[in-house]
């Protein structure tokens, strides 16, 4: 049972180079991605003079979010496993596939990779908005709770198909652009009611920089719960029992 083999870890694994490594893999991986990601919103809003959000911008974010993510998950795959985002490590941790402390480093390096995306672009466009992930009118904090978990969920099922389960076979070559073309469809979809964050990273980053932290905790709360199912229903009815862990989240 994924249960039985979560681990802790041992505290040395933190200052050891490989580990270390992955952090900063992590680290880049999600300042990329954050940086393109919200880089694109900000792009948007300027074009705009800050009006409505339009159908066709949420279809220049899905796209603009797949594509940077696709490139994340690719640059870091054979450093760290490309995870780039919390609720994906804690989704491997959960399903054993990651020690605690190892993730506990992963999670320090994805919010600084998006704090540090976040003051770049604010300086690098003179000061405009980096604005936090907000709930769109009508919309309230238990309705945006069960889309992220649902998205989320989504997300690192996918994650746990295409890349960590050992019988993906040929599959796992695809695994950063199908992981790319889950986050891109489930902004299409959730996207319009509470921005469909689906990572506790890319929503933190904003939140510090612009220093807004309203319904905060439902970005954080989504996103580890569904993650953590999805880890755990993979793991659990689909890996079997003695499967090779990969070799980049060996603890």
């Amino acid at each position: 049972m994924p249960v039985s083999r979560i681990a802790v870890g041992r505290l040395e694994e933190a200052t050891q180079q490989d580990a270390l490594k992955a952090a900063l893999a992590e680290f880049i991986s999600t300042l990329i991605f954050v940086f393109a990601g919200s880089g694109s919103g900000m792009a948007f809003n300027k074009l705009t003079d800050d009006g409505a959000t339009t159908p066709a911008g949420l279809i220049a974010a899905a796209v603009a979010h797949a594509f940077a993510l696709f490139v994340a998950v690719s640059v870091g795959a054979n450093i760290s496993g490309g995870h780039v985002n919390p609720a994906v490590t804690f989704g491997a941790f959960v399903g054993g596939n990651i020690s605690l402390i190892r993730g506990i480093l992963y999670w320090i390096a994805q919010l600084l990779g998006s704090v540090v995306a976040c003051l770049l672009l604010k300086f690098a466009t003179g000061g405009l908005t980096t604005a936090a992930f907000s709930l769109s009118a009508g919309v309230n904090v238990w309705n945006a709770f069960v889309l992220e978990i649902v998205m989320t969920f989504g997300l690192v099922y996918t994650v746990y198909a295409t890349a960590v389960d050992p019988k993906r076979g040929s599959l796992g070559t695809i695994a950063p652009i199908a992981i790319g073309f889950i986050v891109g469809a489930n902004i299409l979809a959730g996207g319009a009611f509470d921005g469909a964050s689906m990572n506790p990273a890319v929503s933190f980053g904003p939140a510090v920089v612009s220093w807004t932290w309203d319904s905060h905790w439902v970005y954080w709360a989504g996103p580890l719960i569904g993650g953590g199912l999805a880890g755990l229903i993979y793991e659990f009815f689909f890996i079997n029992q003695t499967h090779e862990q990969l070799p980049t989240t060996d603890h």
